[in-house]
Parts: structure tokens; sequence; C-alpha cells
């Protein structure tokens, strides 16, 4: 690639970054592929650029967002995708590519690690379930058709796990939880929701799933200023604790570095940690603080699983997170909360106590040059919220917009294109109940009330252990 498609971010001269080593001491950011349908220097209209994925929900996490990928990871069985092994060494197969041993093959795998493997193979297993399911109903469906109604099943499912579990999970507030509960159910309720068995015109009684698909004036799409709030890098944690569900007395320490990449298989095949006691352990573990001094070492100077040829193999996530968010043209911090009807914040020490002195002299003393980033995670969060009240304000837009504009979820949010059979799966199961059906954690999750809480220590009293 040439040098033009690159940012070369410099250095201090007693700064030391292991590819720096052309003789320049500066650290080299692939840029983000560019709209070739906006020639440069068009002025119609924000900026906007490529990705290498779909944005629907359409879990092509799993499933891959081409259909040659797709492909390969079906059995082309009973509508199956590939596994192997069984009980607790259940795995998803390895990675064909040469390059990337210890790396499942997925439907996205760059940034492989086993946080990623285990929900990948999660719900690759619910895929496989609601293969059977959807088997025992419908005898005569064909291998494809079996596939495409329960990727359709799964996908519409975890968009409601999103909805009704991660996001009052990690936004821990009266007024969202009303609020999520109502982009899926609305007025009428869960309980009459599922008696009735149909859906309405009305937004206000039956919730967004429904037959009105609503782009608010633009297709569907991710925001940048989404992408903006949603880099969340500060929960990943440097170190890992692996305990057992049967053994008090076993513990297993990883580092990030060794549960990532080429390395994320060996440890879900270790005799001491498997696929369910790292479910287990990931229930018992606190995420990390998504504020200032945070941010992970391991992912500072984040090595690659594979880069492709001419791109760099090194990364540091933070000064990419900051880089991309000028590159894509977000607004500084002062003129986003503007922009979002807030107070624009007038002073470094109002910003944030603790490090308004490194903030200034970062910034030279300019608080309308700080960005968004440094401004998300210097704000305090409200009680309750995993982040900040900048960033809810985007999040609970694109939350309502992300099934809005989605016709999965709108207008063929119904049994002629789910079956009937997969709309009662969509509305009868939850994350516990995906984790139930496939691993042993019941007595891990009595009491919880929402599965992306602590967990409980099965071995001492009731309650999380860190």
């Amino acid at each position: 690639m040439s040098k033009e498609e690159f940012h070369e971010v410099p250095l201090k001269s007693d700064d030391v970054w292991p590819s720096a080593d052309d003789g320049r001491n500066s650290m080299k950011i692939l840029e983000t592929v560019k709209d070739p349908t906006r020639p440069e220097g068009c002025r119609a209209g924000p900026r906007s650029f490529l990705n290498t994925e779909t944005h629907s929900w359409d879990a092509s996490q799993i499933y891959g967002s081409l259909p040659e990928r797709c492909q390969k990871l079906r059995s082309h069985q009973d509508g199956k995708l590939q596994v192997e092994g069984q009980g607790s060494h259940y795995m998803l197969p390895q990675e064909s590519d040469l390059d990337l041993p210890g790396v499942g093959l997925t439907g996205m795998n760059d940034n492989y690690w086993v946080g990623l493997c285990l929900l990948h193979t999660l719900f690759v297993r619910e895929h496989n379930a609601i293969c059977d399911h959807l088997k025992r109903e419908y005898p005569q469906r064909t291998d494809d058709r079996l596939f495409q109604k329960a990727r359709l099943v799964n996908a519409a499912l975890m968009a409601k796990i999103h909805t009704l579990e991660w996001t009052p999970g990690i936004l821990a507030r009266p007024s969202l939880q009303i609020g999520m509960n109502g982009n899926w159910w609305e007025g009428i309720g869960e309980q009459l929701h599922k008696m009735l068995g149909i859906t309405g015109e009305s937004e206000e009684l039956w919730g967004i799933p429904g037959p009105r698909t609503d782009h608010h004036g633009t297709s569907y799409s991710m925001t940048e200023e989404f992408s903006a709030v949603y880099r969340l890098h500060p929960l990943i944690s440097d170190e890992y604790r692996f305990h057992s569900l049967t053994d008090p007395t076993c513990s297993v320490y990883k580092s990030l570095q060794d549960i990532q990449g080429n390395g994320t298989r060996a440890v879900l095949l270790h005799r001491e940690v498997v696929m369910d006691n790292a479910l287990y352990s990931f229930g018992l573990a606190d995420p990390g603080v998504v504020t200032l001094g945070n941010f992970p070492r391991g992912l500072q100077a984040f090595k690659r699983i594979k880069p492709l040829q001419g791109q760099p193999e090194f990364l540091d996530l933070a000064a990419l997170d900051v880089l991309r968010d000028r590159e894509r043209g977000v607004p500084r911090y002062h003129d986003f909360r503007r922009m979002l009807c807030l107070k624009p914040v007038t002073s470094f020490m109002a910003l944030n106590a603790e490090w308004a002195d490194d903030i200034t002299t970062l910034y030279e003393g300019h608080i309308q040059m700080v960005d968004t980033h440094v401004g998300l995670l210097a704000e305090k969060p409200p009680s309750g919220s995993g982040f900040s009240e900048t960033a809810f304000r985007i999040f609970i837009l694109m939350a309502s917009r992300r099934l809005n504009s989605d016709h999965f979820f709108t207008k063929d949010y119904r049994p002629e294109v789910y079956t009937s059979v997969g709309m009662d799966w969509v509305n009868e199961n939850t994350m516990t109940s995906v984790l139930l059906r496939h691993h042993p954690l019941a007595p891990a999750l009595v009491g919880v009330t929402n599965p992306f809480a602590p967990w409980c220590n099965v071995h001492g009293p009731t309650g999380p252990m860190h």
C-alpha cells in the first residue's frame, strides 16, 4: 500500500514503538477507506466511508458478511453451522487459513479473543438448537430453508437480548429499563404481547417490531457519532482469573495477551478452563470502568493476528480511538455536546477535576479542542450508568433507530417470514435460557435477574466473587 493510505502519528523522542523501524519515530495507522461515490473535495453533505462488514443486526459476526464466507461456515446438513467436539470441549472448528492458528472459523475473527469466542460459540450452538426445533416442526424443510429461518430467529433473539438485557445491564437506570422494554413490547406489555401473538401499526402500543419501517429520512446506517460513543475499550481487563464450576481450589491466571489471537483456542482447550468454566469466570468478573486512565495496556501495543500486506503489525487502540473521530469528521467534545442541546463544558476543572491539569497541558488550555473520546471518558457517568450522559444521548437514539430502520424487525417481523415457531422462540427466550440450554450454569445464575450483572460464586456465600 502507498504511503498516502496511512496516517503517520509522530511520537515523542523517548517513546518506543515496535514497528518504528524505518528510521522515523512515528506510528502508522491505516486510513479508513473513503466512499468512492463521494469525490474528493465534494462538499455536499458530511464525509462518508466504507465498512468491511454489514451494518445490520444480522448476526454477521457468526454468519459472515459475504455469501462465500457463510457457505464455508455451514455444515450443509439440517441447516446447521459447523461445530466440533462435545460437552465442555464443544468448539468452533479451526480457521482453515494457515496463517491463523488458534483462531476459530466464524463470520468475523479479525480481533479474535476468548470473549468473542465464547459468545460466537454460544450462538452457533443456539443456531443449531433452533434448527433442531424447526426440523421437528417442519420435517420437510430443506437444509437451506432451515438455515435461513434459524438465522433470522437467532439474529432477532440477539437483538432482543441486546435491547432488553445487555443495555439495561450497562445502563442500570429505571428510565432506561422502561424505555428498552417499550422499544420491544411497548404499551400492551410482554405478557399480553405474547398472548395475542400479533403486532399492530402503533409503535406506542405494540413496540417497534411490527409492520412499519421508518428510516427517519436516511437509509439504514450506523452513524459516525454512534461509532464514537461505542468505543468502550476500557471495559477490557489486562488480567483474567479463570475459576472452576466444580473445584473451588482451581484458579488459572492469564493475561489479555495470553487469551487473544492465536492463543484463543489453546486457552479454552486447557483442562482447567474449558468453555463452561470460562463462561462462569467471565460471569463473575467485573468489567473495567469506562474512564480516563483505565485503558488496557494490552491494547496500547496490540499485535494484530494477521496484518494484510503493507499494514502495521502493531496498533495502539487508544490512539486509534481518538484518530478515527478526527478522521471521520466527528465534532470535538465541546461542539458534540452543543449539537445535542447539552451545555458545553466551560473549564477543565468542570470536565474532570482529577485530570484537569493533564488535559489542560495536552490541549494547551483550549477547552474547545478536547477530543470527543477524551471528553466522554472524562465525564462522570450518572448513577447506575456504565458511561457518560453525552454518550447515552447518542446510544438511546440508535437503540431505537437500528430496529425502526430494519425491515426484518418491522414489516417482515411476522410468522410468514420467521415462521410461527420461530416467533415463539424469539418471544420466549432470554440470555439466561440460552446459557442454560448449552452449559451447566444454573447454580451461578440463581437469583441473578440480569445475566449481564455479576453472577454468583457457586463455592461460597451468595453473591459475586472477584
